[in-house]
């Protein structure tokens, strides 16, 4: 393996047969190293040159942030199953076998959460749409095809499930015309979120397939993109070869009339120190695009209000938007990545206090449940009872969005469903009624 020198070279990708050697370079043991590929096996592992070369500090690693966002660590699954899968490889056992344990820790993790398969698969003519999600009446969330894959995979994704190679898993669709039909059935919908994976993984000319149709739906007022590319590999808006082309296709979509909103994921202030990131940023926005920022808070990556500070400052000198920070979701390894909501919010607090006012745009932290995006607003005492006091920024029932509800203070907590009622209540505003269909109110009782 020969690493190269990534800004405006070709893109390489190093997968979990490059992981012994790279894991070498961090200083594991053969053991280690062992226990590292044996969570590679349940988990989903791909990096690339850019983030080897220009990202990690390896004379950091493996305690270095990006080494973390990037890299499975062996303590991340339940020490039973890595042995497990470990005395496996040991013994070179058949793939087969080893692909079967893997799938059943795999059942274990929550592989879906928020309930994106049960209450956000939409029908049209009766027909389920697979590779669509219409969680919430006015925005629908589409997984193109070819965009299934990343640049990098981050170690904490709650969409880690989309990479597995287990077609059960995979949400994804290339079925363009048949997504601009339920727009038009649906004209409550004003923004379509294109999503993966990594919509920008894709080339120009199939981007523009799955964009171009969507600019005759009238209804439609934005197109947003969540993307890390711009994190993982900035070379897609500077260098690539079709880098000009794809700005010509943002303009495009700028100049139709619609609103164009790039989701950036930054999960750490070293992704946005690189010259081509800031120049890749520059570029973009000269196409009359929006980027608005965003990133889950994670354990051992960004836990500091100082880091998130950094990030938002940093971001707002580049003309970029802090929208969101999030609460590692109920998938894959949250008990590893998972930071306590009381914990949190002061992580939150303090980094917000320590920004200007165009900073203050940001919103967190923020859980995308079940039932919606619900906001811890803070944590203060009412009637000699502690609570946390929670709003909806967006629910599945519209008319929960911004009404704030109460929870008992519980400094353990890092998920919504680990709270329960405060000031007497026996449920929680959205435990009314049962869902009947994507936009319907859930009923997801309280431990």
């Amino acid at each position: 393996m020969a690493p190269q020198a990534s800004a405006g070279r070709r893109f390489r990708a190093y997968t979990s047969k490059h992981l012994d050697e790279l894991t070498a370079r961090a200083g594991f043991g053969e053991e280690e190293r062992l226990a590292i590929r044996a969570v590679a096996t349940v988990l989903p592992f791909r990096v690339n040159s850019y983030v080897i070369d220009e990202l990690i500090d390896w004379d950091a690693a493996p305690d270095d942030p990006i080494y973390r966002l990037t890299f499975p660590q062996a303590d991340m699954l339940p020490e039973a199953d890595v042995a497990r899968i470990a005395d496996l490889l040991r013994k070179d056992a058949p793939r087969q076998e080893i692909n079967r344990v893997a799938s059943e820790v795999r059942a274990r993790l929550n592989p879906h959460p928020a309930g994106q398969l049960q209450l956000n698969l939409p029908k049209m003519d009766n027909e389920p749409m697979p590779g669509v999600q219409h969680k919430y009446p006015e925005t629908v969330l589409f997984f193109p095809k070819q965009g299934q894959t990343c640049h990098s995979y981050c170690t904490y994704c709650f969409r880690w499930a989309q990479f597995v190679g287990e077609p059960d898993l995979k949400m994804a669709s290339d079925e363009i015309d048949r997504l601009v039909a339920y727009l038009r059935q649906h004209p409550e919908v004003t923004g379509v979120l294109l999503t993966g994976g990594d919509p920008m993984i894709m080339g120009e000319a199939v981007l523009r397939r799955y964009i171009e149709p969507l600019l005759e739906v009238e209804t439609l007022e934005s197109i947003r993109i969540g993307t890390k590319a711009l994190a993982y590999w900035p070379q897609r808006f500077v260098t690539d070869p079709d880098a000009d082309d794809t700005l010509r296709l943002f303009e495009q979509v700028v100049n139709s009339g619609k609103n164009l909103a790039f989701m950036a994921h930054f999960s750490h202030p070293r992704e946005l120190e690189p010259d081509i990131v800031r120049e890749a940023v520059r570029r973009i926005r000269d196409t009359g695009a929006v980027i608005r920022t965003q990133a889950p808070l994670i354990r051992t990556i960004n836990d500091s209000s100082e880091t998130w500070a950094t990030m938002w400052r940093t971001q707002v000198r580049l003309g970029m938007i802090p929208y969101y920070m999030f609460v590692e979701r109920d998938t894959g390894p949250q008990d590893y990545f998972a930071v306590p909501l009381a914990q949190a919010y002061e992580i939150f607090r303090k980094a917000y206090n320590s920004v200007s006012g165009l900073a203050r745009t940001v919103r967190g932290p923020s859980m995308s449940a079940t039932p919606g995006k619900v906001c811890v607003d803070g944590i203060t005492e009412i009637n000699g009872e502690k609570v946390f006091m929670l709003h909806f920024i967006q629910a599945r029932n519209p008319e929960l969005v911004n009404r704030p509800f109460f929870a008992k203070y519980d400094e353990k907590a890092v998920w919504l469903f680990d709270l329960k009622p405060a000031l007497g209540a026996t449920r929680f505003p959205y435990e009314e009624e049962a869902p009947s269909e994507p936009g319907a109110l859930v009923d997801t009782p309280h431990p």
